[in-house]
């Protein structure tokens, strides 16, 4: 463990020297300057996030510690199966069907765009020896249609995978129009469409459930996925954020590393959970902080600017679809401000943030009301 420690502080340490040179303000300023977002945008979002802790993670937890039949949670039962977890198959006629379904419901354009991933084999989705895991969408050059690529197995939460990168695929599509330099966004906008296709996909799902058993199972698949992307993207962050600060006053321990972790994991996970010894060195693991560092709370912008704008949508805002058309069209030529503006919305208010988040919550209330 020493040996990471090493790299952590010789990176933060690095990282400090460099900005110095470069005159920037604070560890995360080249982060904010490559995302084109202000340090007050993330700053709003970071304090909703910790904020809503105990009404998002805390609570929910709290449910499927329930769900589980323990006196406490550990760690590993964070994204344990749930008890009444559906294992049935989803065949991929039924997948393409119903995302087609939720995607022309919103807008028959946005179906036209996706046709032809299915129609004329640009989407890869077959499960082989040797094929990577994971998925995503892949633009070649602006006159030429992007891939989709996934691993099917047929599970519900794969139909959203699949609708995730369709949506990638249509923001491709859509942007292409600006060229090879403005056509793609910074990563705090790239999950807009992706997220949003997911979300048109889920409630179709969701509307489409024949027991209460299912549509719950549904949402808890869907809360975690939130929580994990927001709660747990936004900790990681403040992990960062307080290593890179106490990194400027000396040399850290591997202990010291443990203590900051522990912190962060304690505070957004919430009093359900014990922590197995051995899980305080668990920064470790995850390679952004080494290779990236302060790219993490990016997932958490884009889901939460995505709520917000679903939310919006769900309020049957006049002229939604040709407005949400026009933001994807813009690629990476507009600031997240105006791309934002046409919808009433703007992220450097705490208000922006407490919305998308609003979502979460709601489908918490759900759960907690179906017991």
């Amino acid at each position: 463990m020493s040996k990471r420690s090493r790299v952590h502080n010789t990176q933060a340490k690095e990282k400090e020297i460099i900005d110095r040179w470069r005159g920037m303000e604070t560890p995360q300023t080249g982060r904010h300057l490559s995302n084109h977002v202000e340090p007050e945008v993330v700053e709003a979002l970071r304090s909703a996030v910790v904020k809503a802790y105990p009404k998002l993670s805390h609570r929910y937890y709290e449910m499927k510690r329930g769900w589980l039949g323990l006196e406490r949670m550990e760690v590993w039962d964070r994204n344990a199966p749930l008890p009444m977890e559906d294992s049935r198959i989803v065949g991929w006629d039924a997948a393409e069907a119903t995302v087609m379904e939720a995607y022309n419901a919103f807008d028959p354009r946005m179906g036209e765009i996706a046709k032809p991933f299915f129609k004329d084999g640009w989407i890869d989705a077959g499960v082989k020896p040797g094929k990577a895991p994971g998925a995503f969408a892949h633009p070649t050059v602006t006159d030429v249609h992007p891939y989709v690529m996934l691993n099917y197995l047929g599970k519900p939460r794969d139909v959203m995978t699949l609708a995730h990168e369709l949506g990638h695929g249509v923001h491709q599509v859509l942007a292409a129009g600006q060229g090879e330099m403005l056509s793609s966004t910074p990563l705090t906008l790239a999950e807009t469409a992706s997220v949003f296709g997911e979300m048109l996909t889920f409630q179709k799902m969701l509307e489409k459930a024949e027991t209460q058993a299912e549509r719950k199972v549904l949402l808890a698949g869907k809360v975690e996925d939130m929580i994990n992307t927001v709660v747990r993207q936004i900790a990681f962050y403040d992990f960062e954020c307080k290593l890179h600060d106490a990194r400027r006053g000396g040399e850290l321990t591997p202990e010291d590393i443990n203590a900051l972790w522990m912190s962060v994991q304690a505070e957004s996970l919430g009093p359900a959970f014990d922590f197995m010894e051995g899980y305080e060195t668990f920064w470790a693991y995850i390679p952004h902080f080494v290779h990236s560092p302060f790219y993490v709370y990016a997932y958490a912008f884009g889901d939460g600017l995505v709520n917000a704008l679903y939310a919006v949508y769900r309020e049957g805002g006049e002229g939604f679809a040709e407005k949400y058309f026009d933001m994807l069209k813009a690629g990476g030529s507009k600031h997240h401000k105006d791309l934002l503006a046409p919808f009433g919305l703007d992220a450097s208010d705490p208000k922006f943030w407490d919305k998308g988040l609003s979502m979460i919550s709601d489908m918490i209330d759900e759960l907690e009301a179906m017991g």
